[in-house]
């Protein structure tokens, strides 16, 4: 009986992690999140090197989809930490550089996170 019981918490468990995947309302965050950097003017440095928006645009839609493919990526917090704050490959810190002011990319896309979230927050 034990051995079911476990047996049935383990199937459901697996079934929980199996079908994890972003909503639809995160993935229109995570969009909004890639269209603020397209639309955004701002430089982005990955590895030591700069790059422009379109450019870093690619290199994030390409970790993002490897992230959705590996279920690796539920909400827009979790893309900007696992895909848009450092390189998965040196480790190294993204920068954003934005009208000469530079900062750790996980910032500014939490910065632009907060922006689009209060933007959509009904006015009471």
């Amino acid at each position: 009986m034990f051995q079911k019981a476990l047996l049935i918490c383990a199937l459901l468990l697996a079934s929980t992690l199996t079908l994890a995947a972003p909503s639809p309302a995160a993935k229109k965050e995570i969009g909004q999140l890639m269209d603020a950097l397209s639309h955004s003017g701002c430089q982005f440095q990955r590895n030591g090197s700069w790059y422009g928006a379109a450019e870093a645009r690619a290199h994030l839609q390409r970790k993002y989809d490897y992230l959705l493919k590996k279920d690796r990526v539920d909400t827009a917090e979790q893309f900007i930490q696992r895909a848009a704050s450092e390189s998965s490959v040196s480790g190294r810190s993204y920068r954003v550089k934005c009208q000469g002011k530079e900062q750790d990319a996980s910032a500014w896309f939490g910065g632009q996170l907060q922006k689009l979230r209060h933007k959509a927050a009904p006015a009471r």
